[in-house]
């Protein structure tokens, strides 16, 4: 599981428990608050049920129903008879509006209609002698007292209803919130402990390993463990100390390869010049030239060590120097191939050239290295009397120079590492040929800084064919640029990078 997936579930799984603690929150919100409003509908459904059975007590008493004596034009309380009835819709209406129940309507329509009829009772009765007008008031209005207790009885039966769903609202809401709370908690020592121990452990392994590393425990690797992106820097940090412990290695190897290397030249001409003092008296002018042919080949083979140490260096500084000229690229190979035929190499060397000239822009001595060390290399990696050929062709933009033997091959293996710095393929004898392996790297990067390319071609036992792409220079800008060449040819290097 990948550290942003995990990072990602921990997140949802938080936004989700305060998603539903929200939703809880605002569900018993809304029901604390319909449990209020239902408590004080009912309060108030009860006091004007109450103010309902006082006005109807007293609107009977004013109407006579206290005496045989005629009492509408008494006030009880600053209020007439007209002022208590007219207050009776009111009333009534305000009682409906606060219903919150269907009961509580139906309950309030019955109200309505026993005052309905008692109002009529009272107006048949203002028409009826004095000693009979109670009696068909009575009763109606008995029954609309009757009507509006059980209004009553029904409101504080809603009140204490809704009383009690709001202390268990209350307690719901503790409950929820207490767990809730709980779980968020948990949560997060869960969420900590598996962090501590999914990326931070991991993390800090890590770390501990590139600590050890970089203090000289060159074999210290890195757990692959925890998650995909800790485990994928796990690996990439392994991957770099492998190639580094690798690099040392080669290095080191390197270094006994420079020693053997200088050391066989040395001491062939440490030899010589033994012999040579030991000798003088029968030192011939024939013995003399044979030793300073030998002393001339192995200084010249010290030299070419040297200057491919300094140039591999120069590269890796971003240093290399190169002087630009437009040259016919015909007369490089020519200049190559002529230098090789005359050291009598045993093999046969063809040269291949198009009758027009092909210009590139390229520093004539670091090109003419190039080529040399590809011709080096198919002599010294073919059998003798093979033939090498070296041969030069257009394109529309680019110039081609191609060096191919009929040699050992190169392995798939080997040609992963062909152009590596420090590497050397075996010989036609199954030994590491001569050299300190750095001669194609340098060729490459040589090539590159001109902005071409080498490519290779080659099989075991089917020879190798190495082809080199540069930049194709017009006849016009060639001419052109004769003058500038001559004066680069003269002049200062231009440092190319």
């Amino acid at each position: 599981m990948s550290l942003r997936a995990w990072l990602a579930a921990t997140m949802g799984g938080l936004a989700l428990l305060t998603l539903i603690a929200a939703v809880a929150l605002i569900v018993l919100t809304n029901a604390q608050t319909h449990s209020a409003n239902t408590l004080g509908n009912s309060v108030d459904g009860l006091h004007m049920a109450e103010e309902l059975e006082i006005d109807l007590l007293n609107h009977f008493r004013l109407s006579g129903g206290a005496g045989p004596q005629d009492t509408r034009s008494q006030l009880i309380r600053g209020r007439s008879v007209e002022s208590i009835e007219a207050s009776f819709p009111l009333l009534l209406d305000g009682l409906e509006r606060n219903a919150v129940s269907d009961a509580e309507r139906t309950l309030i329509q019955e109200v309505e209609e026993d005052f309905e009829r008692y109002l009529q009772a009272q107006r048949e009765a203002a028409r009826l002698p004095a000693r009979t007008r109670l009696a068909p008031v009575v009763p109606a209005m008995d029954a609309a007292l009757d009507s509006l207790e059980r209004l009553v009885q029904l409101n504080v039966e809603e009140a204490r209803v809704a009383r009690e769903a709001s202390a268990d609202l209350s307690r719901l809401g503790n409950t929820v919130g207490l767990s809730l709370c709980g779980l968020l908690l948990m949560a997060f020592v869960v969420g900590s402990l598996l962090l501590q121990r999914i990326a931070l452990q991991p993390l800090k392994d890590i770390s501990q390993a590139m600590r050890r590393f970089g203090v000289g425990r060159k074999r210290t690797r890195a757990p692959v463990a925890g998650p995909t992106e800790l485990r994928d820097m796990a690996s990439t940090f392994n991957e770099m100390a492998n190639g580094l412990t690798h690099q040392q290695e080669q290095q080191l190897a390197f270094l006994a390869g420079v020693a053997h290397e200088l050391r066989n030249p040395l001491s062939a001409l440490k030899l010589s010049t033994a012999l040579s003092e030991r000798s003088q008296a029968q030192l011939t002018p024939e013995r003399m030239q044979r030793t300073l042919a030998l002393v001339g080949r192995q200084v010249e083979r010290l030299d070419r060590m040297v200057g491919d140490l300094l140039d591999a260096t120069r590269i890796e500084a971003g240093k290399l120097e190169l002087r630009p000229e437009v040259r016919d690229a015909r007369e490089l190979a020519r200049g190559v191939v002529e230098l090789y035929r005359s050291s009598d190499s045993g093999h046969v060397l063809q040269l291949d050239v198009p009758d027009a000239p092909l210009f590139v822009r390229a520093d004539p001595d670091r090109l003419e290295q190039v080529m040399a060390n590809l011709v080096s290399n198919a002599l010294k990696y073919s059998p003798a009397g093979s033939r090498v050929e070296v041969a030069v062709r257009g394109e529309a933009e680019h110039v081609l120079l191609v060096v191919k033997d009929q040699g050992i091959g190169i392995s798939e293996e080997d040609m992963a590492i062909l152009f590596a710095p420090f590497q050397r393929l075996g010989s036609p004898r199954g030994k590491r040929a001569p050299g300190v392996g750095l001669g194609l790297s340098v060729a490459r990067r040589i090539v590159e800084a001109h902005g071409g390319d080498i490519e290779v071609q080659s099989a075991p036992g089917a020879g190798s064919s190495f082809c080199v792409r540069l930049a194709r220079v017009s006849g016009e800008k060639a001419h052109g640029a004769e003058g500038p060449a001559a004066e680069a040819r003269g002049g200062g290097p231009d440092a190319l990078h």
